[in-house]
């Protein structure tokens, strides 16, 4: 049987000798097979990593003739119920690997990891990130796109590279280092990353940024730690230049590149505040800063060699989260308890995420990393002991798993099990930050629940005043007890949350009791998990297990926006399956609205075209943005982004 702890210390941390005993207690514990499960808060990070670089995660199946659309949204489909059902609340999706893209961006070429070629768009077409979105949302789960921020070729020859490619547009912003290690593999190999110290290469990642800010309903914007290049290709004066450009008033070349990183951290930080404050921006460093940083810990000097210093990002308030990556185990000369301790008292108010090698309990991916084949996967309970561990340490929040195939129905020694049953048993929200808007949003109005043939069907209005809005909502659920119900403490309790919808409705399919009456709930959600306090509340019996349906279908086909982005005039295709009541509305980013250009009942099916000419109600032009164009036909509502231009 598992031991339960029911404790968190406050701040300050515990002193280290009790971080020792304690660190003595977990391992025991795990290596006996039955490690501590610590409770988990009602808000907690439960990520995982979608890699796309050389199709480690996805998409699959591409040897040879690459994969089919058809099979690649399956596939995705497949994985992201996967990572839902194991217990995720947040997927981190791989959409620039090397200066490409795994959407329709504006700015540079489509991956070769999704055609096979750089350059070459889906057919037919589908855009991976649009659909990541709402398959994420439609199952609970928050989207953060993640990006490797400054490489540029990897493993590619120059005549493979599309003539869109940065390289071939901008090859004065790009740095090419050999390689340097000890596999002969690689040897005479090259990479070429955007050259931090140039002031334009940074303000190239910055639009890139921008534009998947501006035009796609992200939850958070996430880097990975390549930026200085790491030892095997390590630099070393390759950029001069640049330095003798740009480098004035620093002692040094190393000082120099570290601050090109930290004022990159502040460039990107601010652009995505100024575009959707809502939007999270997060950096998966590298796992330890410097040898001896805590004492004891040796092997790479990030601060010296991929010139990387978290701590100046905390300092500058640049970035909502850091995700150390904390690939080893207890104990040795890169401790897990010691580093994840560390990082949790250098927090700063900044959250915390340690990465957690899941690829290291699945025998068939148990990599070194080094190029140096397959290693010994880890013990059954190490992992375990690693997050029950981070629950009891001030400053972590959570925890990111590295990589979503090594989740799910992979084979990890029994970890997705676990995940499912005992440490991820009750579902989560992702955890606020104090330091960003906590002002809670109005709670949703006139929450109905109806009896279908698929469940029981709520529904609720999204409130269109407030100080801040929210852009989801928490659906909960309790057996009723007989007393009086309490809406705000059924929120509060964990054990009854049941799904986060980023619509206005859901549908609940579990089988319940009959005879018994339950309590819904309903909360409102900002981008900083900030939830409204004064919800509604429905009581519903269950008087038999036959439910009666709805006696029609849902109205509302599909959805087309044209021209988006628009300057003047917009259309919108809308496909009625049934006559409905139909009504159409233009939001802004904080859920007011700005315009109604439709709203009647149509008595027909078929093809209903709407037009509007970017006015408010007044006759006033709207600003140009980012605006949601939400459309209702009968049960069925369907939210697209339209943005405005100039």
């Amino acid at each position: 049987m598992p031991i339960l702890l029911h404790c968190r210390w406050s701040q300050p941390a515990p002193p280290t000798g009790s971080v020792n005993r304690l660190l003595l207690f977990l391992v025991m514990g795990a290596l006996a097979g039955y490690p501590p499960v610590i409770h988990a808060q009602k808000h907690e990070m439960r990520g995982a990593w979608v890699a796309t670089a050389y199709n480690l995660d996805w998409p699959l199946g591409l040897s040879g003739r690459y994969a089919t659309t058809s099979s690649q949204r399956a596939d995705l489909t497949d994985l992201f119920d996967d990572l839902a059902d194991t217990g995720m609340n947040v997927v981190f999706f791989q959409v620039r690997s090397e200066a490409d893209a795994m959407y329709e961006s504006t700015y540079e070429p489509w991956s070769r990891y999704l055609t096979g070629t750089q350059g070459q768009a889906p057919e037919p077409f589908w855009d991976p990130l649009a659909e990541a979105i709402q398959l994420a949302h439609e199952r609970g789960m928050e989207l953060h796109a993640w990006l490797n921020p400054f490489r540029a070729v990897s493993g590619l020859g120059t005549a493979d590279l599309s003539p869109e490619h940065i390289t071939n547009v901008r090859p004065d912003l790009i740095l090419s280092t050999s390689y340097k290690g000890t596999a002969e593999s690689r040897k005479g190999t090259y990479v070429h990353h955007l050259d931090p110290g140039h002031p334009e290469a940074r303000s190239y990642i910055v639009d890139v940024v921008k534009d998947i800010v501006g035009r796609y309903p992200v939850d958070g914007i996430h880097f990975d730690d390549y930026f200085y290049p790491y030892p095997e290709y390590q630099i070393s004066f390759e950029d001069e230049a640049t330095f003798q450009a740009f480098g004035s008033g620093f002692a040094s070349m190393d000082d120099w590149r570290r601050d090109n990183i930290n004022q990159f951290m502040i460039e990107i930080s601010s652009a995505i505040e100024e575009i959707d404050p809502g939007v999270r921006f997060g950096v998966s460093p590298f796992g330890f800063l410097r040898p001896g940083v805590p004492p004891g810990i040796v092997g790479l000097d990030a601060y010296n060699i991929i010139f990387s210093d978290p701590t100046a990002w905390i300092a500058d308030g640049s970035v909502d989260y850091l995700v150390p990556q904390l690939y080893w185990p207890f104990g040795g000369g890169q401790d897990f308890g010691a580093l994840a301790e560390w990082w949790g008292q250098n927090a700063g108010g900044v959250h915390i995420y340690p990465g957690i090698a899941a690829y290291k309990n699945d025998p068939t991916t148990a990599l070194d990393y080094d190029g140096d084949g397959v290693g010994d996967p880890w013990e059954a309970g190490e992992i375990r002991a690693q997050l029950s561990f981070g629950r009891l340490i001030d400053g972590i929040q959570g925890n990111l798993f590295f990589r979503a195939r090594n989740l799910g129905p992979a084979e990890n020694q029994g970890l997705t099990s676990w995940l499912k049953t005992e440490f991820y048993q009750f579902k989560a929200l992702t955890p606020y930050m104090v330091y960003k808007d906590t002002w809670p949003p109005d709670p949703p109005e006139n929450l109905s629940v109806t009896h279908t043939a698929q469940g029981r069907f709520l529904r609720w209005d999204p409130p269109l005043s407030g100080l801040t809005y929210a852009n989801r909502f928490a659906v909960y659920r309790a057996l009723s007890d007989g007393s009086t119900p309490d809406a705000l403490a059924i929120s509060n309790d964990p054990a009854n949350l049941l799904h986060v919808s980023w619509e206005p409705e859901w549908t609940d399919k579990e089988a319940l009791q009959v005879g018994k009456q339950y309590h819904y709930v309903v909360t409102g959600l900002t981008p900083n998990s900030i939830e409204s306090v004064d919800p509604e509340l429905v009581t519903v019996l269950i008087q038999s297990t036959a439910i009666e349906a709805f006696a029609d279908s849902p109205a509302l086909g599909s959805v087309e926006i044209y021209p988006n982005p628009a300057a003047s005039r917009v259309r919108f295709e809308i496909s009625l399956e049934l006559p409905a009541d139909v009504e159409v509305r233009v939001v802004d980013i904080l859920g007011r609205q700005v315009a109604q250009p439709f709203m009647a009942s149509y008595q027909s099916a078929g093809l209903l075209d709407v037009a509007w000419d970017a006015t408010t109600a007044g006759g006033q032009r709207v600003a140009p943005g980012v605006y949601q164009v939400v459309i209702r036909a009968g049960r069925s509502r369907i939210v697209r982004s339209l943005v405005i231009l100039p």
